[in-house]
C-alpha cells in the first residue's frame, strides 16, 4: 500500500484525534466546538492541513501513524505525531503546525 492511499485511509480517524486534541480531555466532552476552532486556524493560515503533516511525517520517519495531537507550545501550534516504524519502534515528531517544519524527533 503506498502512503497517499495510507493517509486517505486513515485520514477521517487521524483529523478527529487532532480536533480531540485542542482542548485538555477534560474539556472535550464540555466543548463540542474544537472542529470550528481547527477550522479557523486553519484558514486563517495557522497551521497546515493535516494530510500536508502527514506527507513530512511519512518522509522523515516512514511508518504507521498511531497518534496525532494538535498542541499549542511556547506561543505556536505544534503538531506531535508518534508513527510506529516496521522495525516495531515508535517515534514522535514535533512538527511547526504552520510550516511543516520537523522541530524534534525523538524514541517514545
Amino acid at each position: 500500500m503506498n502512503t497517499t492511499s495510507l493517509i486517505r485511509r486513515r485520514y477521517p480517524l487521524l483529523l478527529a484525534a487532532v480536533l480531540l486534541a485542542l482542548v485538555p480531555a477534560h474539556h472535550a466532552m464540555a466543548d463540542k466546538d474544537d472542529h470550528i476552532e481547527a477550522r479557523e486556524l486553519l484558514q486563517r493560515g495557522e497551521i497546515l492541513p493535516l494530510a500536508r503533516i502527514l506527507t513530512v511525517v511519512q518522509q522523515r520517519v516512514p511508518g504507521d501513524v498511531i497518534e496525532v495531537e494538535l498542541e499549542r507550545e511556547d506561543g505556536r501550534w505544534e503538531y506531535k505525531v508518534k508513527v510506529l516504524t516496521p522495525t516495531g519502534l515508535v517515534r514522535k515528531l514535533y512538527l511547526d503546525a504552520r510550516n511543516g517544519a520537523v522541530l524534534k524527533i525523538k524514541d517514545d
